[in-house]
């Protein structure tokens, strides 16, 4: 597991347990809810939308809310086109398929959902999955099993995790963002060995990018394949929008691309890209592709609408990071401790000093009408809590004004800044 990571001790087992209960290995975590929400903070992992008014704000646990941690990064849930699209969808093929893409699961959606993730990254095969933790899960345990490397980055999405244990992989985990750890990894590995690089173009809780020019080199020229990740950064980074391997020039040497649509793309579903020659025979192997009900019509549909739409969102790119460069900036002068010197994605993690203050900061930024998420151990690096806000290209300019000044106060109420 990852380094950095911290891991928690044996379980306290309640009073009153019996021996072998299968919920024992859950006591610290039951213990830590109990004492947050016995401080008398809302649970910050129970939010309620009541009602959601557009991409930025919704009604939240009955108070109308900014929107700040959503992932909603191009703002298309509430596109015009788009709604249009999966309710025509509904309509004319129904609410679901009730079956697997490789029996009666594939509709004409599908196909042109995956046309479309072809022509938006330049690529000759394009698979899609039910969610994008199946497509970590499926495309990683499929290509990747016995006797082979996974070898990846410490702080890797749990999906990714998932994946290497269920195809049985040799996991060679290296240091976050390390070129020479990585290199000196590769290098340690048998060379007739089959091998898999698994990289991150965005990490989702610090919000930094990967040096990926650097990684994909070595990689390659230690007889790799490698599979990037691009679940934060599709959309929004790189001229095309095609992510941090196109930003950095190597798409190309990449094998595989991993995204979602449940980010930039405004529904769910995963996907998996690929020039590999022999790609299309996966569709027959990857068994969280071939025992899963494929996406109904409707979501499909709003997926192809979507993607073909941000193939021209160059003035919602660049708005994006006017945003994310004025959030960053403004939160820094006000003193608090970000996770990046620089902004590098729509990310932008707020540190802070503990849970418990964290809970009450979350709580305080609620009650000024502001959402954010509340990431804390273990699922964060280095046992850090965080305030992680993600931006959205439909965040106007008052609203990030205004996201400012709420900080402000919250900071100064709970004495964080």
């Amino acid at each position: 597991m990852s380094e950095g990571i911290d891991q928690p001790d044996a379980p306290v087992v309640q009073e009153g347990r019996g021996k072998g209960d299968l919920f024992a290995k859950f006591d610290e975590l039951i213990q830590m809810r109990e004492g947050l929400l016995a401080s008398g903070v809302e649970d910050p992992f129970n939010l309620v939308m009541e009602k959601v008014l557009s991409p930025t704000r919704a009604i939240c646990n009955g108070r109308e809310t900014i929107l700040l941690g959503t992932y909603n990064y191009m703002g298309m849930t509430f596109d015009d086109d788009v709604i249009a699209a999966g309710k025509d969808a509904l309509g004319n093929f129904g609410s679901g398929t009730t079956g697997s893409r490789v029996l009666n699961g594939t509709y004409q959606g599908h196909k042109e959902c995956e046309d479309a993730l072809k022509e938006f990254y330049g690529m000759d095969h394009a698979m899609v999955f039910s969610t994008g933790y199946q497509a970590n899960l499926g495309i990683i345990s499929t290509i990747a099993g016995k006797g082979d490397y996974v070898v990846l980055d410490i702080d890797s999405h749990a999906s990714i995790y998932d994946g290497c244990a269920m195809g049985r992989a040799e996991i060679v985990p290296f240091r976050h963002n390390d070129i020479e750890a990585l290199e000196k990894r590769l290098k340690r590995i048998p060379a007739d060995a089959g091998k898999l690089v698994v990289l991150e173009g965005v990490y989702s809780m610090l919000g930094d990018i990967a040096p990926l020019k650097d990684m994909v080199r070595i990689s390659k020229e230690a007889g790799a394949m490698v599979l990037v990740d691009e679940a934060h950064s599709m959309g929004f980074i790189g001229e095309n929008g095609r992510g941090v391997a196109e930003d950095q020039g190597v798409l190309d040497d990449v094998d595989f691309v991993i995204g979602t649509f449940s980010k930039s793309v405004g529904t769910v579903g995963g996907f998996c890209v690929s020039n590999h020659p022999d790609f299309e025979i996966l569709r027959l192997v990857c068994r969280p592709y071939v025992f899963t009900a494929s996406l109904p019509p409707s979501v499909v549909a709003t997926a192809a609408t979507s993607i073909r739409k941000l193939m021209h969102g160059s003035n919602k790119r660049a708005h994006l990071w006017e945003n994310s460069r004025r959030l960053h900036g403004g939160l820094k002068d006000l003193g608090f401790q970000l996770g990046t010197d620089e902004p590098q994605s729509a990310i932008i993690a707020v540190i802070m000093p503990d849970l418990t203050k964290g809970a009450q900061m979350w709580e305080a930024l609620l009650k000024e009408g502001l959402y954010v998420n509340l990431a804390r151990p273990p699922a964060t690096p280095a046992n850090m809590t965080l305030l992680r806000c993600s931006l959205c290209a439909e965040h106007s300019d008052e609203e990030v004004g205004t996201i400012l000044r709420m900080f402000e106060r919250a900071g100064k109420a709970t004495g964080i800044i």
